[in-house]
C-alpha cells in the first residue's frame, strides 16, 4: 500500500481557490455572508497552522502535564463555545455543561487509553490529544442542539408547564417532555451519521487513515471505536448538562431564571451590494 503523500504549501494555496466558488455564489444571491466567510477562512487557516505547530512541540516534549493543561484549554474553549453559540447565559450554564463534557470525556479517555490502545506512555500526546479533540469537537454541535430546544420550549410551552406545576408537579417532572424532546434533537444527527456510514459516508478519521497507508480493516476497527465513543461521550455530556443546568436556572418554585432568545442574524447585503 502506497505511503502517505504530502501537498506542498504552494500547491495548498492553489487549492484555495476554490473558495472563490461559495464568494461567487453569496454575491449571487445576496446572501451578506462575506464578512463571516472571509473570517472563517482566515481564522480556520492560522490556527490549524498554529495548532499544527504548537502540537509538533506538544508531541517532541510529551509532558503529562502540559498534555493535560491543553486538554482543559480545549474543555474550556468547547464550553465558551456551547454557550455562545446557544445565545444562554454563562451565569447559569458554563458550569453544568463544563461538568457534562468533563463527565462525558475523561472515563471515555482513561477507557480508550488505558484499557484499549495502551500507548506507551499512556499519557502519550499523539493519542491523548487528538482523541480528545474528537470527541469534544462532535459533542458541540449536540449539546447546543439540546440545550436550545430545551429552552426554547420554555419559551414556546410556558403554559403547559405552569400547568403542570399547578397540577402538583416539580419543575423536574413538569420539565421532563422539554428534557425528552431535547435529547431526542440532539441524538438524532448522530444516529443517522451512524446508520449511514459505511454506505453513504466514509467518516474522516478512517479517510484519512487510509489516505496514511493504514490498511482499510485497521482503519475501520479505530473508525467503530471513535463513533461509539462519540454517541457515549455525547450521550453522557448532553444528558448531565440538561439535568444540571436545570437544577441551575430553575428555582425551587418553578420559576425559570434563563430567558432564550433567538440569536440576531446580521444583515450585510447592502454592505456586500456597495463593496
Amino acid at each position: 500500500m502506497q505511503s502517505s503523500l504530502d501537498i506542498s504549501w504552494w500547491q495548498l494555496a492553489i487549492f484555495m481557490l476554490v473558495l472563490l466558488v461559495p464568494l461567487v455564489v453569496n454575491f449571487r444571491f445576496s446572501l451578506g455572508l462575506t464578512r463571516e466567510i472571509s473570517l472563517a477562512v482566515v481564522r480556520m487557516s492560522l490556527q490549524l497552522v498554529l495548532v499544527g505547530l504548537y502540537l509538533q512541540f506538544l508531541f517532541e516534549l510529551n509532558n503529562p502535564v502540559l498534555n493535560l493543561m491543553w486538554l482543559m484549554v480545549m474543555l474550556l474553549v468547547g464550553t465558551s463555545a456551547i454557550i455562545s453559540s446557544t445565545a444562554l447565559p454563562a451565569k447559569y450554564l458554563y458550569l453544568p455543561v463544563l461538568s457534562g463534557l468533563l463527565l462525558g470525556l475523561v472515563p471515555l479517555l482513561l477507557l480508550l487509553l488505558l484499557a484499549l490502545l495502551r500507548p506507551e506512555p499512556v499519557y502519550n500526546a499523539q493519542y491523548l490529544i487528538p482523541l480528545a479533540g474528537m470527541l469534544l469537537g462532535n459533542s458541540l454541535s449536540g449539546n447546543i442542539v439540546a440545550l436550545q430546544r430545551l429552552f426554547t420550549a420554555f419559551r414556546d410551552k410556558n403554559d403547559e408547564y405552569e400547568g403542570a406545576l399547578a397540577l402538583g408537579a416539580s419543575p423536574a417532572q413538569a420539565s421532563l417532555p422539554f428534557v425528552q424532546s431535547a435529547m431526542q434533537q440532539a441524538f438524532a444527527p448522530i444516529l443517522a451519521s451512524m446508520a449511514t456510514t459505511g454506505l453513504v459516508t466514509l467518516p474522516g478519521m478512517m479517510t484519512g487513515q487510509i489516505l496514511g497507508g493504514v490498511d482499510p480493516i485497521t482503519a475501520i476497527k479505530y473508525q467503530l471505536v471513535i463513533l461509539v465513543a462519540i454517541f457515549v461521550m455525547l450521550s453522557i455530556s448532553v444528558t448531565a448538562s440538561l439535568y444540571l443546568g436545570i437544577r441551575t436556572s430553575i428555582e425551587a418554585t418553578g420559576r425559570v431564571k434563563v430567558t432564550f432568545k433567538t440569536p440576531k442574524v446580521k444583515k450585510q447585503a447592502s454592505r456586500d451590494k456597495r463593496a
